[in-house]
């Protein structure tokens, strides 16, 4: 018996990089431009985005964060005034020098107009928020100042790859100023929460929570917080992070206020952000050889009724009947809003459009035919248990359980990946052990998440990063138990989490 055709060549087993890419490509979410690093989101993925925005907003909106929009272009004086801050993203800065293009004797177009002063365009924006920041902070009474944005940066990448590192890409970031270190290690981990609240709820993609290492830290944080996802290859993909700046940036920029009894104080800053980069987190989370899965909350469209009409004097009645059914699924609820229905009346074969919709993700199919007329029904398709899932269902029966059905499928796509991420977690307490955990050539076995004592040292970090491409992920956040450092013999406080990452 040969392997079962797919529709995406190779599979995840064969070459899963190039099967990453095949899935984009398929299911219409980007694809690479003329300017190196840099992509263009396509309607179907800008749509996923849209949803990862609007979802997020309404959370931060609802925990008293307000938007705003600050500049592209900072100055690169700001950045050095932060010497940890500047050291971290130097190498991945792009510098604008010149204001104007002028043409040379040979009439090729030259830069011209030197800047007194280099600027940087947006690699994150701590400093020229702080910058304004100092400005709007006066009074305790002003305090806390919770801002978000929804931006582009760039940073110049040096192996791009779509939605996981690009030179640009879009983001939020998030930028709070308290009157004291504990509101604004209360504010990190609220966001922290959040984060993982939606990547779970809404991405049905399960996070370890925990604290970055010193070498891992946000460049000028006093501590950084994460949400550490398991992709199907078993790498870890850094999907969020929640950092407290302390009184760093504030010292940089002087962020200063008059407290109750009239003493001036200097601010305690926080940052915090997602991009993009969840896009490619969701593919790698759910995908399969037959294309993109989305989890319903994050569809563009949930359901999608494909009319089957073989004949032409059945056409009519077909398409009638599948805008009837699209306008009563339209006034059905789903986690809060009305179902994202779409009808796809394109003259093509019923076929062909099937597996377009099944590589592009969409949740539900519905498939209507001449037959399906006679029976008052439709084919109803599920994404998340492949072509084996495909059965009949009368029209009342489907409306009444069609926003259960949906809501199902979101569970099963986090109940999955959360078995995924079990069943390729394990306890490691040997050196030798942990080394072989990563060093296996076996594709069914080979990594995960290695939960392993270390003592704190980064020379073990460093070392497991050169031999094996490993890097520790995170401090897992909660109570640990002491035990013995797996490279060293000396006391470690808790396991912590290694793994190869994106």
């Amino acid at each position: 018996m040969g392997k079962e055709r797919t529709a995406i060549s190779p599979t995840r087993e064969e070459d899963y990089p190039e099967w990453y890419q095949q899935v984009i490509k398929s299911a219409d979410l980007a694809e690479n431009t003329p300017v190196r690093g840099c992509m263009v989101i396509k309607p179907w993925g800008y749509a996923i985005w849209e949803n990862i925005r609007e979802a997020l907003d309404s959370m931060f909106k609802a925990t008293g964060h307000k938007n705003a929009y600050f500049p592209l272009f900072i100055p690169m004086s700001f950045l050095q005034r932060e010497a940890e801050h500047v050291d971290g993203f130097a190498k991945e800065c792009a510098v604008v020098t010149h204001s104007r293009l002028e043409a040379d004797e040979h009439g090729k177009l030259q830069p011209a107009g030197e800047l007194d002063e280099p600027l940087i365009v947006r690699p994150t924006s701590e400093t020229i928020i702080g910058e304004l920041f100092a400005r709007w902070v006066q009074s305790y009474r002003d305090l806390p100042l919770l801002i978000n944005q929804w931006a582009n940066v760039v940073r110049w990448e040096m192996r791009p790859r779509l939605f996981l590192r690009t030179t640009e890409f879009l983001w939020q970031e998030g930028h709070t100023v308290h009157a004291s270190s504990e509101d604004a290690v209360r504010e990190m981990e609220l966001i922290l929460d959040l984060y993982a609240t939606f990547a779970e709820e809404w991405l049905a993609m399960p996070v370890l929570r925990g604290e970055k290492t010193e070498n891992e830290r946000f460049p000028g944080a006093e501590v950084t917080l994460c949400i550490e996802a398991m992709m199907q290859d078993r790498k870890a993909l850094q999907a969020g992070t929640s950092h407290f700046l302390g009184q760093n940036f504030s010292k940089a920029f002087g962020i200063k206020f008059q407290d109750e009894q009239g003493k001036e104080e200097l601010g305690w800053t926080t940052s915090w952000g997602v991009s993009t980069r969840l896009i490619g987190g969701m593919i790698m989370c759910h995908g399969d050889d037959d294309g993109l899965v989305v989890p319903p909350r994050m569809a563009p469209s949930q359901v999608v009724v494909l009319p089957v009409t073989p004949k032409e004097e059945s056409r009519e009645q077909v398409l009638e009947y599948c805008r009837k059914l699209v306008e009563e699924i339209g006034t059905l609820s789903y986690a809060g809003s009305p179902v994202r229905v779409e009808l796809d009346d394109r003259d093509l074969r019923g076929g062909e459009k099937y597996w377009q919709w099944v590589k592009k993700g969409v949740p539900v199919t519905l498939e209507v035919g001449p037959r399906d007329l006679e029976s008052d029904s439709a084919f109803v398709g599920r994404r998340d248990v492949g072509r084996s899932g495909r059965h009949g269902m009368t029209r009342e029966d489907l409306l009444g359980r069609l926003p259960d059905m949906l809501q199902d499928i979101q569970d099963k796509l986090l109940e999955r990946a959360l078995a995924f991420r079990e069943e390729n977690t394990r306890e490691i307490d040997s050196k030798e052990e942990f080394y072989e955990f990563f060093s296996a050539t076996d594709a069914g076995a080979q990594g995960g998440f290695a939960m392993a004592h270390w003592d704190g040292d980064a020379k073990w970090e460093e070392q497991v990063k050169n031999d094996l491409k490993v890097t520790l992920r995170c401090i897992p956040l909660g109570e640990g138990e002491p035990g013995t450092c797996i490279f060293s013999g000396n006391p470690s406080p808790r396991r912590v989490v290694f793994a190869q990452a994106y």
